[in-house]
Order: structure tokens, then C-alpha cells, then sequence
């Protein structure tokens, strides 16, 4: 396996910028977690899912409003993940541990694994960003190349137009594939895991049977194999082309920086905190409407630096972090609206698919 570490023995700029973000909260007398925003956006979010499920397997409309149903059902449960459980499993959500795993495991419900993911988002991503053989988000291989020192195959040349089609498969291939590679071989990626216990190996496998029961079975028992099949692909499409769109403009977008280790004890020359930020993008930052559905994963870099800080704080916070980056010299990356990286991300595939 191997060892990557940063430059952090004098880490002079993430020590100002927290010491920034520490007086913003002492001063203003408020919680890092979250708040009651953050509590109604879930109940907001549920009930909305719980609706729009029992509408289409119960009271099934005909198939064009069902197909419409489906795509925001497949919406709302992307929103649920930003939401609901990005800040549970972070433990931002609360300041009670039991209210922050009961949100993370709105992800099992989802179909995934907590468990799993806490290791592949917290610990691998969040710790080593776009380091190539250690940050398993960007391992996207064979089908998506994302930056030039991955193998190059022929058909990366065209990725930058079948990018959508793909996205909207990687819900299916997490939850049915992917998951299971990971339980069955102990590793994320080349990174090995600690060890399920009982407890965690029963919820693995309910969560999985409950999940297929309440999506795939009861759906057909109540409208019929192909209704269900239809409309399981265009929620489950939705579902995974907006998770993995949202998170691609954060990290692989063009003058986002990405780390091949060279050796065994591979040392990145800048502090952790600054490889962060060269890293990771912002997008959309003025607009409260993404800020709200994305669970302030549009204010990415912000995240990154605080990952234990609800994202109701964020907007707040971004000033701060740019205040510190031009204080220190540091760039930030940051889009204007959702196209503009949007765009940067098409083009930086294109380029990177063609070198």
C-alpha cells in the first residue's frame, strides 16, 4: 500500500484560517452542527420521498406522470444524500452522536452502505484528494481518464460526450457492484479497512434485502415487472447522474491539481490544508437554491478544510477562507454558476482524454 503525507510542520496558513473560523463561532455564540434549517430540510426532504414512493407504488399514475415522479423521487434522494446523510456521517448534523449515525444510515436505506462509505468519502477522499491511487473517488477507470498520468485508452477521447450516459449508471454500479467488491475483498480502492463486526455485517445485509425488497420487489408485485424495471432505471439515473455531477465539478475541472505518489513514502511539498484548496472548486456560491439542494457541497473547498462543520455554516465561512487565501497567496478556484463548471469539467476531459 502506498504511504502518501503533506508538508505540515509548519502549517501557518490553515492554523490562521482556523484560528478565523474558531472566533466566528465563539463571537457569534453558535454551534458547528446543525441547526433547525438543517432539521426542516430533512423532514422537508423525507417526507417528499416517502410521497412520491407510495404515489408510484400504490396509487400508480399513468406513464408519463409516473415518469416525471420517478425523476424527481430520483432528485430527492440525491438531495437526501447531500443533505441528510453527508452531514450525519461526517458527524456535523448534531451535537448527538446517535442523531448523526441515525442520519448516515439514511444511506443504507438508499440502497448503499454507511459503513463503507465513510471509509471511501471520509478517510480516503478527505485525506488524500485527487492522489492517485488513494482517493477512490477519481478512480473512475477504464471508462473516465481524469487526469494525464492515468492509462490512456482510445475511446477516452470521446469521454467528454459519453460522460452523461455513464454518470447516470454509477448509482447502480455503487449500490450493486461496487459496494460489494469492497465488503467482499476488506479494501477501498488499494486501502484496506478495518474489520465489520457482527453488528455491521447484519446491517450490511438487511439493509441490501430491504432495500431490493422495498425498490424492486413490492414495486412489481404492485405495477408489473416493466413499469418497475422503467422506472427503477430513470429514478436510480437521476439519481447517480446528479451525485456524480456535483461532485466531479468540485474535483475534476481544469487547474485542479492531482498527485501520482513516485515512491513508497511519497511526500507532498504543501501543507495538507493548501492541497485542499488546489484541489477543489467551488461553484455557485451566491446561489441559495443549489446551496439548499447540494447540502453545500457547491462551497467544496470549504467543506474539505471543515468537514465536521454542518454546511448551514459554510456561506459564512467562505469569506473567511478567501480572505486567507489572498492573505497567503493561495489560489482559490471558484465558478460563477453550475454551467461555468460545468463546462470547465467538459473541457478538462476533452483535454485530458485527447493527451
Amino acid at each position: 500500500m502506498q504511504r502518501v503525507s503533506f508538508n505540515n510542520k509548519n502549517s501557518v496558513f490553515f492554523n490562521a484560517l482556523k484560528e478565523k473560523v474558531d472566533n466566528y463561532f465563539k463571537s457569534n455564540d453558535i454551534k458547528e452542527t446543525g441547526n433547525f434549517k438543517l432539521y426542516l430540510k430533512t423532514i422537508i426532504l423525507s417526507l417528499t420521498a416517502i410521497s412520491l414512493y407510495t404515489i408510484l407504488v400504490f396509487f400508480t399514475p399513468n406513464v408519463w406522470i409516473s415518469l416525471v415522479l420517478c425523476a424527481l423521487l430520483g432528485l430527492t434522494l440525491a438531495g437526501i444524500g447531500f443533505n441528510t446523510m453527508h452531514d450525519g456521517a461526517h458527524g456535523s448534523f448534531s451535537t448527538k452522536e446517535w442523531v448523526n449515525d441515525l442520519m448516515g444510515y439514511s444511506l443504507n436505506a438508499m440502497g448503499g452502505s454507511v459503513y463503507l462509505w465513510k471509509y471511501k468519502h471520509n478517510v480516503n477522499h478527505h485525506s488524500f484528494t485527487n492522489i492517485e491511487g488513494m482517493d477512490d473517488d477519481i478512480d473512475i477507470k477504464p471508462w473516465i481518464r481524469v487526469h494525464s498520468d492515468q492509462k490512456k485508452y482510445w475511446y477516452h477521447r470521446f469521454q467528454h460526450i459519453y460522460w452523461i450516459g455513464l454518470y447516470g449508471l454509477t448509482y447502480l454500479l455503487w449500490i450493486f457492484v461496487q459496494d460489494f467488491r469492497k465488503y467482499f475483498t476488506g479494501k477501498i480502492g488499494e486501502t484496506p479497512f478495518r474489520k465489520m463486526d457482527v453488528k455491521e455485517h447484519v446491517i450490511f445485509w438487511v439493509s441490501k434485502i430491504l432495500y431490493i425488497g422495498a425498490f424492486i420487489v413490492l414495486p412489481i408485485f404492485m405495477t408489473g415487472w416493466l413499469p418497475t424495471l422503467i422506472g427503477y432505471l430513470v429514478v436510480s439515473f437521476v439519481c447517480g447522474f446528479v451525485i456524480a455531477v456535483v461532485f466531479q465539478l468540485a474535483h475534476v475541472v481544469q487547474d485542479a491539481a492531482f498527485e501520482t505518489p513516485t515512491s513508497t513514502n511519497h511526500k507532498v511539498d504543501t501543507e495538507w490544508a493548501v492541497h485542499q484548496i488546489q484541489t477543489t472548486a467551488d461553484f455557485a456560491t451566491k446561489s441559495k437554491i443549489v446551496s439548499w439542494f447540494t447540502g453545500g457541497l457547491n462551497f467544496q473547498v470549504e467543506h474539505h478544510l471543515f468537514p465536521r462543520i454542518s454546511h448551514i455554516h459554510y456561506p459564512k465561512i467562505h469569506q473567511l477562507v478567501k480572505e486567507t487565501c489572498e492573505q497567503f497567496g493561495v489560489n482559490y478556484m471558484e465558478f460563477p454558476t453550475v454551467m461555468a463548471a460545468v463546462r470547465s469539467h467538459v473541457v478538462h476531459l476533452k483535454q485530458v482524454g485527447r493527451v
